[in-house]
């Protein structure tokens, strides 16, 4: 399956997809695993984003693995280092911090992976991702030690986004992070869809139907569904019954 092209061909016909991010900490055994995959087929899910800010759980068992094992849903990478690289997967978002002004995120981090990358046969799909501040200090901030775009301007994250596309990102990903206290705002989501040509992935504090339906109405071409379903996990099943 080439991810980019699905991605670009719903964009093309104005279709919002869905991804579900498991983070492996959250996960608490193989049949909790288990119970996510089915109610994301069921639901429809289009991807899996796996990954964390901060995996702090070592396990006898390879998530990845245990998904692509028992899943037909594709399993793409959210990487927060190297580290975290997993060849089992389908695809990975090869995230540069655009948002920040940390060398780590923006292009240290993307050396060490790039001659493992280069050997595998995972779709890379360079991806410019912006933390927007979205309430609390999130784990995402912290753990980049980079400052978020400030909620209230639109302009800076569409100018940020733009410098993002012409550097040659495929992909801009607007991201209030893990715990966000609300979304990124749909003006912000709609001034970025209006400066840039590429897909727009948005997530972060989305815990209602009526969020994902504004974030979609305002231009999200993926939109990203971490914390709302963990705390109800009925959730991702309200919602892609509504969007799709």
């Amino acid at each position: 399956m080439n991810i980019y092209k699905n991605i670009e061909l719903a964009k093309k016909a104005g279709k919002t997809l869905i991804a579900q991010l498991i983070d492996p900490d959250f996960i608490r055994d193989f049949d909790h695993l288990v119970d996510c995959n089915s109610r994301a087929e069921k639901s429809g899910v289009d991807f899996f984003f796996l990954g964390g800010s901060l995996i702090t759980q070592a396990r006898g068992w390879d998530p990845v693995k245990a998904l692509k094992e028992i899943s037909s849903i594709p399993v793409v990478l959210f990487p927060s280092s190297p580290a975290h690289t997993n060849l089992n997967a389908d695809a990975i978002l090869f995230l540069s911090l655009i948002s920040g002004r940390n060398p780590e995120y923006l292009i240290g981090s993307h050396v060490e992976a790039a001659p493992l990358l280069r050997n595998s046969e995972l779709e890379i799909l360079p991806t410019g991702y912006a933390l927007v501040s979205c309430g609390k200090t999130t784990t995402a901030e912290y753990v980049s030690n980079s400052m978020p775009i400030p909620y209230e301007k639109p302009e800076i994250a569409a100018a940020t986004a733009l410098a993002g596309e012409m550097l040659g990102m495929k992909m801009i990903y607007l991201d209030g992070g893990s715990g966000a206290e609300k979304t990124v705002s749909p003006q912000m989501v709609a001034t970025v869809k209006s400066w840039i040509s590429v897909p727009l992935i948005v997530g972060g504090g989305i815990r209602t139907v009526e969020d994902a339906e504004a974030l979609s109405h305002a231009g999200a071409d993926v939109l990203v569904i971490g914390n709302g379903a963990e705390e109800r996990p009925e959730f991702i099943t309200e919602m892609c019954q509504k969007m799709k």
